[in-house]
């Protein structure tokens, strides 16, 4: 679909770089991402997946806004503290760019609903802070067959990995941290600590991803790069990239794996 003159205005940054041209902002305009956690990851990559130009976003959180949550999650402001996170981002949307359709979802995921929420998504993005609930996120991209972008931060590390465990040759999340993780156990930043600039680097970089994922077959810039975990180091600086093996064991996309794939 051709883009408006004013979009096209918009989008001129992005539209000159030869690896997205135009073909591949029209691609973006007709993506639709899930982003599942609107906090420290979640806040900085809304922000860029929205500058991009994604046509559609579904927002998935179920906490309000907290006066500790601004240190690093930067979707918000001091009028928001008490709000809803999805209502406050979406308000943070609608000023940004009117044209970009979103749903909110003000729900905690689990395993009973996960499905219907990654459901009809070109790209899932989790940004989410304990094992189990990424664990029923990526389990349900599998039964799905939705691509997933996975990003973590802790102190000053963060993890950033593209998953489709839904094709009989890519790893899945679960693949990566194993079955061990599906009871709510991990350490919060609260007991931690975190960098907020720590936060927004693996947001941002997740956003890239996602458009990475987005673009594969439209444009240059479409690298999924399936099975890779990108490992930011905060503190050294510097990051390295990891391969992570489908686990022929794994009960979740190896054993029984849909058929169809994207």
């Amino acid at each position: 679909m051709p883009l408006e003159p004013e979009r096209l205005d918009r989008f001129a940054r992005n539209i000159i770089l030869p690896e997205i041209g135009g073909a591949g902002q029209a691609a973006l305009a007709e993506a639709h991402v899930a982003l599942i956690g609107l906090g420290g990851i979640g806040s900085p990559a809304l922000q860029y997946l929205a500058a991009a130009g994604i046509g559609r976003l579904t927002l998935v959180d179920d906490g309000d806004v907290e006066l500790s949550n601004l240190q690093r999650q930067t979707l918000y402001t001091q009028r928001d503290v008490g709000h809803a996170k999805p209502v406050a981002a979406r308000r943070w949307l609608a000023n940004f760019d009117s044209q970009i359709k979103a749903e909110i979802r003000d729900t905690r995921i689990d395993k009973g609903n996960a499905a219907g929420l990654v459901e009809g998504a070109m790209v899932v993005l989790d940004g989410t802070d304990n094992f189990a609930t990424r664990l029923a996120i990526s389990d349900a991209c599998v039964q799905q067959a939705v691509p997933l972008l996975s990003a973590a931060v802790g102190r000053f590390q963060g993890q950033v990995a593209a998953f489709a465990g839904h094709h009989a040759d890519s790893p899945c999340y679960r693949c990566y941290v194993g079955d061990a993780f599906d009871a709510d156990d991990c350490d919060t930043c609260a007991e931690d600590g975190m960098l907020g600039a720590m936060a927004g680097w693996a947001g941002t970089f997740a956003a890239m991803q996602a458009l990475r994922i987005i673009l594969q077959g439209k444009a240059a810039f479409g690298d999924p790069q399936w099975g890779r975990l990108h490992i930011l180091d905060g503190l050294a600086p510097g990051m390295r990239t990891l391969t992570i093996a489908k686990d022929p064991q794994c009960r979740a996309c190896s054993m029984s794996a849909p058929s169809t794939a994207k």
